[in-house]
C-alpha cells in the first residue's frame, strides 16, 4: 500500500511494486520557447540575447555589466562588413571599466597583452577604414 507523509520540510512517498508496474499516464508538454524558466542558449528563439545564460559567466551582472551588455549587443546586432567594427567605443568603455576592478577582471599576462594590443590596433584600423569609406 503506497502512502505519503510529511516530516518537517520533507515529503516522503512510499510506493509499492504494483504502483511501479502500471505505465505512467503523464503527458509530456512540448517545450515552450517563451518559458522564462526553461534553460536557453545564448541566443533566444526570437533572436534576442539571453543575459541569464550561464555561458556569459556573470559578465552581464558585474560592476561592468552595463558596459558588457552594450558592447555585446552592439557586436551581436552589427551589420557592418567587418562584424563589430562599429562597436569600438563600446568595447573600449567596457575595457576601461574592467581595468578599475582588477580583482574581478584579472589582467592578461604579457603574452596575452601583446595579442590584446594587436586586437586593439586591428579595431582602430577597422574604425579608420570605416571612416575613410564613409568619407569617399
Amino acid at each position: 500500500m503506497s502512502y505519503c507523509r510529511q516530516e518537517g520540510k520533507d515529503r516522503i512517498i512510499f510506493a509499492t511494486k504494483e504502483d511501479h508496474e502500471t505505465p505512467s499516464s503523464a503527458e509530456l508538454v512540448a517545450d515552450d520557447p517563451d518559458d522564462p524558466y526553461e534553460e536557453q542558449g545564448l541566443i533566444l528563439p526570437n533572436g534576442d540575447i539571453n543575459w541569464n545564460c550561464p555561458c556569459l559567466g556573470g559578465m552581464a551582472s558585474g560592476p561592468c555589466g552595463e558596459q558588457f551588455k552594450s558592447a555585446f549587443s552592439c557586436f551581436h546586432y552589427s551589420t557592418e562588413e567587418i562584424k563589430g567594427s562599429d562597436c569600438v567605443d563600446q568595447f573600449r568603455a567596457m575595457q576601461e571599466c574592467m581595468q578599475k576592478y582588477p580583482d574581478l577582471y584579472p589582467q592578461e599576462d604579457e603574452n596575452d597583452e601583446k595579442s590584446s594590443k594587436d586586437l586593439e590596433a586591428a579595431s582602430v584600423e577597422a574604425s579608420a577604414a570605416k571612416e575613410e569609406k564613409g568619407s569617399s
